[in-house]
């Protein structure tokens, strides 16, 4: 799922959309308009299949299945070595992160969550509203909230999902779908159509866009927003700058703007308030949405906003809990560049 303001680059593979997004808390669920946004839905099969289908039309295109045991690169060229063979190219595009415990920060959490695909035999859901953080539920396993992206009135994608430093157990996400749906559908009938598990790395390390010829892509390069796990809009972007490089005959390496530096810091605080349990992420969030407006906090999830806007957003939340953190991080970063 991502939002934008105009169509996208796989517009034809939409599966539903939604204009409003909803929020809620012990108080309930307050929805808000996204306009100019649409929060919208691509399933991942989908998705796969458009691009390779896209891809196998050209004859310098080769998919192939190997463990990749490591890559490297020396002087002008880079290699990737498997179970099989050596390849050898310019550049290699890597995804892969080799030695995740380096990521592990003091302040990493994971993103974790399994969800469900539900059909109910009434109709139970607005298929214009996507529920998109409902903190209503227990807290007990880490800050954790339920996501519902209806797609019809008898269907819809629930999702329970926790920031925490691990994961649970099937049967524990299990409970905690369950007690929701009985919660919020009031014992209507439903039956599960599909299944789905995940875990997204949330961590300060900085990522390594490069290293001589090995050029890092996804979450291997850092282009999961740390402190949300947001990530398609991001990579098309990058995708697409990486792009540009080549078509110009330019090394295809994204240097860290002051922008990306900027976003990294306000992830940074979030995790640390997050890991540290410094306060709810129930109280942030809604606080956040409670007190901007929408496209404003959907540009920030983005790292599009201008420091004023910024500002904003940190007005929205406990200045005496986020601004020594952030005077901390600031002081860190400082000394290191000493």
């Amino acid at each position: 799922c991502f939002w934008e303001d105009e169509e996208s680059l796989f517009e034809q593979l939409i599966f539903t959309k939604w204009e409003k997004i909803g929020v809620g808390d012990a108080d309930g669920i307050a929805f808000y308009p996204i306009n100019p946004f649409e929060y919208k839905m691509i399933k991942g099969l989908d998705f796969y299949e458009f691009v390779q289908l896209y891809a196998k039309k050209f004859p310098n295109v080769h998919f192939k299945k190997e463990q990749v045991k490591k890559v490297y690169s020396e002087k002008d060229f880079a290699s990737v070595e498997t179970d099989v063979a050596v390849y050898e190219a310019t550049y290699v595009f890597n995804s892969i992160i080799f030695d995740k415990a380096k990521t592990n920060t003091e302040n990493s959490l994971l993103q974790h969550f399994k969800g469900i695909e539900i059909e109910t035999e009434v109709d139970c859901f607005d298929a214009e509203k996507a529920t998109f953080m409902d903190f209503n539920i227990a807290q007990q396993f880490g800050h954790s909230f339920v996501y519902v992206l209806p797609s019809s009135a008898t269907k819809a994608l629930v999702e329970f999902t926790v920031f925490s430093k691990n994961v649970l157990t099937e049967d524990e996400y299990d409970e905690g779908l369950k007690n929701y749906l009985a919660n919020n559908l009031k014992n209507f009938n439903y039956k599960i159509v599909h299944e789905e598990m995940g875990v997204i790395p949330m961590t300060d390390y900085v990522f390594p866009t490069h290293e001589n010829n090995i050029i890092n892509i996804g979450t291997a390069a850092g282009w999961v927003k740390a402190s949300s796990g947001f990530a398609f809009s991001n990579i098309q972007k990058r995708t697409k700058q990486i792009v540009a490089l080549l078509a110009s005959n330019k090394k295809p390496v994204l240097q860290r703007s002051f922008n990306d530096k900027k976003f990294h810091l306000y992830d940074s605080v979030l995790l640390e308030v997050l890991a540290k349990n410094k306060l709810p992420a129930a109280e942030i969030f809604t606080k956040i949405f409670k007190k901007n407006p929408t496209e404003r906090i959907l540009c920030f999830l983005n790292n599009e906003t201008n420091f004023w806007e910024d500002l904003k957003i940190m007005q929205s939340v406990p200045t005496k809990i986020f601004l020594p953190i952030a005077f901390k991080k600031m002081i860190q970063l400082i000394i290191s560049k000493s």
